[in-house]
């Protein structure tokens, strides 16, 4: 591998300064910041952090905004940061869904979300093989196990912004979520198509956010007298893959019996 020059790591480091100001909870919170502040909280010339910056925008890294003139982390870098966790994911989820397929001798497929619908990354079979069928194919998060897990964490207002023209669909897909979690997983029975079932669980980050969904599908003919059970395997598959990405499960606080 040929080493980076001196000066050049120099400017790396400083890039990453400014790329860890813009990241920091005071420019989340802000929507971005200004040069001046960008400069105070690197310790470094304005002059230098406009130029830096003014090259970082013009790469995608970071974007300026035309009213406020602030500064914010870029399309460039979160699409890159994106494929990196997509990537991971993958490689961290593979050898759990063979354990779980095993088990449940049936395939389990690893699910994300894309605008309003469920996209397979991977499927994988009981067997010592992957399934193909289902990878790359997307199919509506309303009706689906996977699509209920995947909007665990959306408050009604963030549903009809995402589902505008199925209003009406709504506040049942509301109920439903809530329902998986209270359960930590969730089962549907022929809603996506005749004499299929499946259950689905959530896949967390780090931060505790749901980044995927684990899901079993199979004909009710074969899973539909197990599926609760399937659904509290599945659960304890996805916490194992929650775990290798850094989340934490925490107890919930014990219920404070009121006084009558």
């Amino acid at each position: 591998m040929t080493p980076i020059p001196r000066n050049q790591g120099h400017g790396l480091r400083r890039d990453l300064d400014l790329l860890e100001a813009l990241a920091s909870p005071e420019a989340q919170r802000a929507g971005g910041l200004g040069v001046v502040r960008i400069a105070q909280v690197t310790g470094r010339e304005k002059s230098l952090v406009s130029r830096a910056l003014k090259a970082l925008a013009e790469e995608g890294i970071v974007e300026r905004d035309p009213d406020t003139l602030e500064y914010r982390l870029g399309w460039r870098l979160f699409s890159l940061v994106a494929r990196t966790v997509e990537d991971r994911l993958i490689k961290v989820a593979e050898p759990v869904m063979h354990v779980l397929s095993a088990e449940l001798e049936e395939t389990s497929h690893l699910c994300v979300l894309r605008d309003q619908a469920v996209l397979t990354l991977l499927s994988v079979s009981g067997h010592s093989y992957r399934v193909h069928g289902w990878e790359g194919r997307d199919v509506p998060a309303h009706s689906t196990s996977a699509g209920r897990i995947l909007l665990l964490d959306a408050t009604p207002d963030e549903l009809y912004v995402r589902f505008p023209s199925d209003a009406d669909l709504l506040p049942g897909m509301f109920s439903k979520i809530q329902q998986a979690r209270r359960d930590g997983f969730a089962q549907v029975r022929e809603e996506f198509e005749a004499g299929l079932v499946g259950v689905s669980a959530p896949i967390r980050d780090f931060r505790g956010r749901v980044v995927a969904a684990l899901n079993i599908s199979a004909p009710g003919e074969r899973l539909a007298d197990r599926l609760e059970a399937a659904g509290r395997t599945t659960a304890r598959a996805a916490a194992k893959v929650s775990a290798q990405l850094g989340w934490e499960a925490r107890p919930k606080p014990p219920v404070t019996a009121r006084l009558t």
